[in-house]
């Protein structure tokens, strides 16, 4: 899968249910979508509460997207207010109505795979509330990190590590260690990158709760979770991204107007440089999405691939940029030919221009192929440079 494809973020109030079905102490809560379900909630709790905007960006406290309410007529009144909000490009279609707390101190706490370094990496911090990114920077001392060894993962002595490093108070001490155990329990079984909780705070009562919820799941884990398939916002995933992922392709819409096809992850990520380079000849034309085929780029994988990208009516040209190795580029070139006419059989009228680069394995019996057909639609060039360039002057002149 693609580094944006392979990953599930989920909302707030998502990542607060599932600390709260693995024994993390979360205050009492729920979710609403109309300003009645938040009184609903209200009423259930009793007392003040705070109604949370569930948006998947950070500032929502600053927009205006958290308030706090005395009582149940007050939380409708702010879900009123706070449902429909534009924060930072997402609109808000639900909020969280929990329970307040009485805050003494707050912490920071997460969990998280370090790509860099190949390992997985606790990050604490005694000085929560704020982006951990800006207290590394006026306050490194107060960010502690540890790496976790993937087989040994957090056990009791390495709990106490963590809570020794980052420096939390002895009074808080224990709690903090059997959450950073229960945390990292979550954190594995449930195929996560990433869960981090902001604030993790100390309240009135001496009690330590996570006051917060951000989790990421690892998206090629799915296979092991079929319960996380329900916590995925379809909704506000593109459509040509819905469908395409029904048919097991890795594509991501962009904002351009040269649709690229390729094979692997790799190659794919250079054509998208290599087309937006060429494209500032013609006026800064960019990619329009990625679009990996894999090694198995068959007549029907081509045909699925081909239809998502020529659906986006923003697509002027396609770029098709293959580097035969296990498939070889005259089974590439079948493909192309073969997917054009599965198409028309469907009705998908194919009217954009193709520019397809072939090299590797019998790239020379592929370009034959490509030629032969002498599709009015397909237009062959040998480099990479040259075809993005090619590519970007077609969709130039389309659009």
């Amino acid at each position: 899968m693609t580094e944006r494809d392979a990953y599930v973020d989920l909302y707030e109030y998502q990542g607060r249910d599932l600390f709260a079905r693995h024994g993390l102490p979360v205050l009492d809560g729920g979710v609403a979508t109309t300003p009645e379900e938040a009184r609903a909630i209200a009423e259930r709790l009793g007392g003040r509460v705070v109604v949370k905007a569930q948006v998947k960006v950070g500032g929502r406290g600053k927009a205006g997207g958290v308030k706090l309410a005395a009582n149940a007529d007050e939380a409708q009144a702010r879900a009123t207010d706070i449902l429909g909000m534009d924060i930072k490009g997402h609109t808000v279609h639900k909020v969280m109505v929990t329970e307040t707390a009485d805050i003494v101190e707050e912490y920071y706490f997460s969990y998280l795979l370090d790509r860099a370094n190949r390992t997985f990496l606790c990050i604490a911090s005694v000085a929560g509330g704020m982006e951990i990114e800006q207290v590394a920077h006026e306050a490194p001392e107060k960010v502690a990190k540890v790496a976790i060894d993937a087989n040994k993962g957090v056990d009791a002595a390495t709990a106490r590590q963590i809570v020794t490093t980052a420096g939390f108070p002895a009074d808080v001490a224990d709690q903090i260690a059997e959450i950073a155990v229960s945390l990292w329990n979550t954190f594995v079984s449930e195929d996560a990158l990433l869960v981090e909780v902001n604030p993790l705070a100390k309240v009135a009562d001496g009690r330590v709760l996570l006051l917060d919820a951000k989790v990421t799941f690892d998206g090629n884990a799915d296979f092991r979770h079929p319960d996380h398939d329900a916590l995925e916002d379809k909704a506000s995933v593109d459509p040509l991204e819905q469908r395409a992922k029904e048919r097991d392709l890795n594509y991501v819409k962009l904002d351009g107007t040269v649709g690229i096809i390729g094979n692997g992850a790799g190659l794919v990520m250079s054509t998208l440089d290599v087309v937006a380079y060429a494209g500032e000849q013609f006026g800064g034309v960019r990619p329009a999405n990625f679009l990996d085929i894999g090694g198995g780029a068959s007549a029907a994988v081509m045909a699925n691939g081909l239809e998502i990208v020529l659906s986006d009516p923003a697509v002027k040209s396609v770029f098709v940029n293959v580097f035969g190795g296990i498939t070889a580029c005259d089974e590439v070139a079948n493909g192309i030919i073969h997917a054009l006419g599965m198409l028309a059989e469907r009705g998908e009228a194919v009217t954009k221009p193709l520019v397809v680069r072939l090299d590797g394995n019998n790239a020379e019996a592929g370009r034959h192929i490509l030629d032969t057909a002498n599709n009015p639609l397909v237009e062959r060039v040998d480099t990479m440079d040259g075809a993005a360039k090619r590519a970007a002057e077609l969709a130039a002149a389309g659009a």
